[in-house]
């Protein structure tokens, strides 16, 4: 059992469900451990990039593990691919399970168990790392797509921090209803809807169905010339490209972009000059296309941002 720090902060990614599951299962076992309702702060990975990690402790999970967190007294659960070295911090680090299993783990250890969190996290690892031979991967996908749909505060504030509240949720219902009826059309147009953003990446339009699994299916299909697919949507204010590869190109397209993730599962927030899906489209064409002739100015991200604005 390692030796926890007391926490002043927890951290964690805001995108997906595995943010959220480990999220409050670290907040919940600090709560244990320290007898203290420990603030939790969510980021999409370009915000949590900038900002600077001041506290003297903090829990971090979901969001990568870079040097700038090796930190005395720092604790950080994480399954991304990083060069990284933990010197100072602690660092509880598995590529092969979600934030969430490792943030469980950590929280079995101190008697926190239970059959309803059991099943719960096995959905969200068999979501996160989409593995698709798992019996449960349809409905796995039901439950992060809850994260999509709805959003991480909002159903945060919707299970008032119990997560065991969205096993057999209404709104699962919903999600299932989607995934029956709508991918199927969504596969079969979003199949004739794919614009070339480079040699290597296309763009999916999505209008129906989940774009994860209809990007799934196309990958699968291996009728698409493209080794990277990127659905785009609006979150906010900001526009967020999602990339999905089979080969693990998707991170290296995801990282110009000040983006991350995993091998074949990225994302990307877009610089908010960038206001609405075809200025993506366009932005996109111009980062993964660079022209070598002037690439003082046509490789910078300000001229490129510049360029956006003057629309």
């Amino acid at each position: 059992m390692i030796a926890l720090p007391h926490p002043e902060v927890i951290i964690t990614h805001e995108s997906d469900l595995d943010g959220l599951v480990a999220g409050v299962l670290l907040q919940r076992l600090a709560k244990k451990v320290f007898n203290a309702k420990i603030p939790l702060e969510a980021y999409h990975y370009n915000f949590w990039i900038k900002r600077d990690p001041r506290e003297k402790s903090a829990w971090v999970t979901d969001l990568t593990f870079e040097s700038r967190l090796d930190k005395p007294n720092w604790l950080i659960v994480d399954h991304h691919v990083t060069e990284a070295k933990a010197t100072q911090s602690t660092l509880v680090h598995d590529i092969t399970k979600s934030a969430g299993l490792l943030a469980y783990e950590l929280c079995c250890e101190h008697g926190m168990k239970s059959p309803e969190l059991d099943r719960l996290v096995h959905y969200n690892n068999v979501a996160d790392l989409f593995l698709e031979d798992d019996p449960q991967f349809a409905v796995a996908g039901d439950y992060a797509s809850l994260v999509k749909i709805y959003g991480f505060w909002n159903l945060h504030t919707l299970l008032d921090g119990q997560l065991e509240r969205l096993l057999d949720h209404p709104l699962l219902q919903v999600m299932e209803v989607k995934r029956r009826i709508e991918d199927p059309i969504g596969v079969e147009w979003s199949k004739r809807h794919i614009t070339e953003l480079s040699a290597t990446v296309g763009y999916v339009d999505t209008v129906v169905g989940s774009s994860n699994q209809i990007v799934h299916q196309l990958l699968e299909g291996g009728a698409i010339k493209y080794p990277v697919l990127v659905t785009l949507f609006r979150r906010g204010m900001n526009v967020i490209a999602s990339f999905r590869s089979r080969n693990g190109e998707a991170i290296k397209v995801a990282e110009k972009l000040q983006g991350g993730g995993h091998a074949n599962a990225s994302g990307a927030l877009l610089p908010k000059s960038v206001r609405n899906i075809p200025e993506a489209v366009d932005y996109l064409k111009q980062v993964l296309n660079p022209r070598t002739e002037s690439p003082s100015n046509l490789n910078s991200l300000d001229a490129l941002f510049a360029a956006i604005e003057k629309k």
